[in-house]
């Protein structure tokens, strides 16, 4: 089978999931409980994704995700209230304008070296907030803003969209970023989190690396707070606080640094955590700090680094189903160019 064969399957077999998941949530055969948490699960991965693009890969450490998640979340709800854009729009916006503040955060911050980004992400995160608190014509002051419109305005089937738009977003985001690290853009990005002084001195743009990778971490960051606020249709400025950027951090330590397969099972199984926990009230906001004490302390390098730290590959399940050996491949290829 050709790879564009492959790449087909690939896709027919994500769309066949997709489509299942769709018709157990509207089927209420997943209940709204439980599709409400996998919704959130998802928009988690999806943030967890960014952050872990400029963490895991690049290697630089970043504290304010919860940020970038706020500016794309009220950007979206001031864009789709305030000027009636169309929420699809409204959602590209939110992400662009956290790509912006993203932009205009590396550019000074990137240029230095050792933990500079996570101090000034830091201190973003917290500024953002601040700021939502204090424009209440635009953002509701500290009591909030309400009634954001949700994706429809039919009470049955808005859980059921709002579930398949966050996962249809985070299979995009997953793809996408599977193909980024597979290509040039990619193994620059990765040489820079190895030894950025070797990454320097074989002519890599290390700044522009740093700089693409940190714009579009906010990007998918931004993203993930576009899809929040529609799904709630509330939006609070305690909502992002630091103990939200921690969650964020946790999952991708937990995961595996510079692993997306394991960013994905861990959103899904911390966020699944939280609520069976929620009967212990304030008390399991321990858990996060103790789980990540945990894990630096035995397992570094992440749940991910148990099995080597290997990423899921649906195209290497195709090809051994069908038989299919990459290493005769190539030889069959190298024939015919002979």
């Amino acid at each position: 089978m050709s790879t564009k064969k492959t790449a087909v399957v690939c896709f027919l077999v994500v769309a066949v999931v997709l489509l299942l998941l769709y018709t157990l949530v509207a089927l209420r055969i997943i209940d709204e409980y439980t599709s409400q948490v996998l919704t959130v699960a998802g928009i988690n991965v999806i943030i967890a994704l960014g952050l872990n693009l400029i963490s895991g890969f690049t290697g630089q450490l970043a504290l304010g995700h919860a940020g970038f998640m706020a500016v794309g979340a009220y950007t979206t709800a001031a864009l789709v209230m305030k000027l009636n854009v169309p929420i699809f729009p409204a959602m590209l916006g939110g992400a662009l304008m956290a790509a912006l503040f993203g932009f205009l955060i590396g550019l000074p911050t990137l240029r230095l070296r050792g933990d500079y980004l996570a101090i000034v992400t830091l201190g973003f995160g917290e500024i953002i907030r601040v700021v939502m608190i204090n424009l209440p014509k635009l953002t509701g002051g500290p009591a909030g803003l309400k009634g954001i419109p949700t994706f429809t305005t039919n009470f049955f089937w808005r859980p059921v969209l709002s579930f398949a738009m966050v996962y249809f977003t985070l299979a995009l985001v997953v793809v996408f970023l599977s193909n980024l690290l597979k290509s040039s853009h990619g193994k620059a990005i990765i040489s820079i989190r190895e030894d950025e002084i070797a990454a320097n001195a074989m002519g890599i743009n290390v700044f522009y690396y740093k700089i693409f990778a940190f714009t579009l971490s906010a990007f998918i960051g931004g993203l993930g707070g576009a899809l929040y606020a529609p799904f709630f249709g509330y939006l609070s400025p305690n909502m992002f606080n630091f103990q939200k950027s921690v969650e964020f951090l946790i999952i991708v330590v937990l995961g595996g640094m510079g692993n997306l397969t394991g960013t994905v099972l861990a959103g899904i199984g911390l966020t699944y955590l939280q609520e069976i926990l929620r009967f212990l009230k304030d008390y399991r906001l321990v858990i996060y700090p103790v789980i990540l004490i945990i894990v630096m302390i035995f397992q570094p390098s992440g749940v991910m680094g148990l099995f080597g730290n290997r990423e899921f590959s649906l195209t290497a399940i195709i090809n051994k189903l069908i038989g299919k050996s990459p290493n005769r491949e190539k030889s069959a290829d190298k024939a015919g160019e002979v």
